[in-house]
């Protein structure tokens, strides 16, 4: 049987998404591609509560982390909250991975340091770090932090100090208190917290200028992104 029809036809004369957005729409977009970075990544450790995994992706998003990474939990599927997450999650890269050791393998491949959020001897105050070079801050279950495989193949570990009588934070506010950390850091010695190149900028905005058409399933055949 031949292929197209009317659904390919109607999909292949459809007008380029950049000409259905208006300027203060490309605008913001370019405004977010210039805060964007991969240098900094969040891997979550088999989390287990859907609103927790929504309300880091959330953050992630406005701090400008373009890429989530995921340690699957055999008990708890990977599902962020939608009414949590309000749609943010299609902008961001989200990689699932079956545990950590691949994961730390795939990152250290791409030359990222991974540093685990861990309440132990030796860690490092996270105000004492620096975040000009490729970073994966992991982050750990909500019950019983990261997990021993995290503790065997991090780099290292750091801390959030507590100046109460409270010795943790939710995941969700760990993550929080971090990237905004991160970003602080950033902004201070850098000038900004985006650093992508250029291919990588045309890559997401092509994506983007797509996601931003409100037809695009009509238009594109293309609905939400699922990494």
């Amino acid at each position: 049987m031949g292929g197209g029809g009317p659904k390919y036809e109607a999909a292949s004369q459809a007008p380029p998404p950049e000409s259905l957005l208006l300027p203060p729409r490309k605008e913001r977009i370019e405004q977010v591609l210039s805060q964007r970075t991969r240098t900094i990544t969040v891997v979550l450790d088999k989390l287990e509560d859907t609103f927790n995994m929504a309300a880091v992706l959330r953050t992630c998003e406005s701090m400008g982390v373009q890429e989530v990474h995921v340690i699957k939990n055999a008990d708890y599927p990977w599902s962020p909250n939608a009414k949590v997450t309000q749609g943010c999650d299609k902008w961001l890269d989200i990689t699932v991975h079956r545990d950590f050791p691949s994961c730390a393998a795939a990152l250290k491949a791409r030359g990222y340091r991974v540093l685990a959020s861990a309440l132990k001897e030796g860690a490092q105050s996270v105000y004492t770090l620096a975040f000009d070079q490729k970073t994966a801050l992991v982050f750990g279950n909500e019950r019983f932090g990261v997990s021993d495989d995290v503790l065997a193949h991090a780099d290292g570990t750091f801390v959030i100090p507590m100046l109460g009588f409270t010795q943790s934070l939710n995941i969700s506010a760990a993550c929080s208190a971090t990237l905004t950390q991160v970003t602080a850091w950033r902004l201070a010695k850098l000038g900004a917290m985006g650093d992508l190149i250029e291919p990588e900028k045309n890559a997401l905005r092509t994506r983007w200028y797509e996601l931003s058409v409100k037809q695009r399933g009509r238009l594109y055949g293309a609905g939400k992104r699922l990494v």
